[in-house]
């Protein structure tokens, strides 16, 4: 028996490359060439978008950062001052270009009640510059500032400018050398703080020392006409001013114990009440945010003995500048002494 052989497929005789048309050589390379141009063409595209995206990102950050950079640039200081004094001679020199908080603002409020409040804190861990008055009339702001330390802030304390220091009469805002001094600092202060501004606060430094100078012609023509004159008060509010006008001081010992909440010796009232009653004085200054049972008692005597009565504060009232307040009480000042003695 014979086994049949296996079937193989035919053979394909391999056509030489030669023989293909051209045509159809050149039809299928394109084809080839047309796939791969489309993939780069799609990869270029992708490039080119995401370079677009880049580049537009780059540009949104540095607009972004620009904007920032002018804000804080236009942004303006802010600026703490435990006395509204110093606040508003801080906004005569700064300007448009700072931002006042003043503490004690208030002229119908005892300054020696005040107690401090979370929201002072915060003010202060947000001000650039910081001004108060030391020698121990505002004794809470070390402390407020010591809870509330920031770098680069700037603190100026006008005692330490002016030379004085705990125990001496803290009423510096009377003398009038000291306003003159925090202006210079808080100045400087902006300066540091604002280059950008310097030259503006240069400038309003120079305007609030020539809008000054009424002040001390005033104080000038006073000293020329009542120097010697025996005045008293019930606090020494004014000590620092009577002093440049040369006015004769009477009863400080009474006026320090009002001052420091301690009682004054019988002999030292007695000697007050002397004063008044026997025409001793021609003026009585009182502190009219802190009328104590004594100082009543005191007005009453003055009144009724018809010497004149000058009020006097502890803080600026709200609608005038620091000259303009000054300036009305030595206009009060010499209306007072002006009036014929009984």
């Amino acid at each position: 028996m014979f086994l049949a052989a296996p079937t193989r497929a035919p053979l394909r005789a391999s056509v030489p490359l030669a023989s293909v048309p051209l045509a159809r050589r050149l039809t299928g390379a394109c084809a080839a060439c047309d796939v791969t141009s489309a993939a780069h063409a799609r990869r270029a595209a992708r490039a080119s978008t995401i370079a677009r995206r880049a580049r537009a990102l780059a540009a949104g950050i540095a607009a972004l950062l620009a904007a920032g950079a002018a804000f804080a640039q236009g942004a303006p200081l802010k600026v703490v001052a435990a006395e509204n004094f110093y606040g508003d001679v801080a906004r005569q020199i700064g300007g448009a270009h700072v931002q006042v908080s003043s503490i004690l603002s208030n002229p119908d409020q005892d300054p020696h009640l005040f107690e401090a409040s979370p929201k002072i804190a915060r003010e202060l861990q947000q001000a650039k510059v910081v001004i108060y008055n030391g020698a121990d009339y505002d004794p809470w702001m070390p402390k407020l500032l010591a809870a509330s330390k920031r770098d680069k802030q700037a603190t100026i304390v006008v005692a330490e400018l002016v030379g004085k220091k705990a125990g001496d009469n803290p009423h510096l805002w009377y003398d009038p050398p000291t306003m003159p001094a925090a202006a210079r600092a808080l100045a400087s202060a902006f300066g540091s703080a604002d280059p950008a501004h310097k030259a503006d606060y240069d400038a309003n430094l120079a305007k609030f020392v020539a809008s000054m100078q009424p002040l001390g012609a005033k104080v000038a023509a006073l000293r020329a006409r009542y120097r010697g004159i025996p005045v008293t008060a019930t606090e020494p509010v004014f000590g620092y001013m009577a002093d440049a006008i040369g006015l004769d001081m009477r009863n400080p010992r009474l006026q320090l114990a009002a001052m420091n909440n301690t009682e004054a010796s019988p002999a030292d009232i007695a000697a007050f009440e002397n004063d008044l009653k026997k025409h001793q004085v021609r003026v009585l200054f009182y502190n009219s945010q802190a009328v104590e049972p004594m100082t009543k008692r005191m007005l009453k005597i003055a009144n009724d003995a018809h010497v004149p009565v000058v009020s006097v504060t502890e803080t600026q009232p709200a609608g005038k500048t620091f000259q303009q307040w000054m300036l009305s009480q030595l206009d009060a000042l010499a209306s007072a002494l002006g009036q014929p003695q009984p």
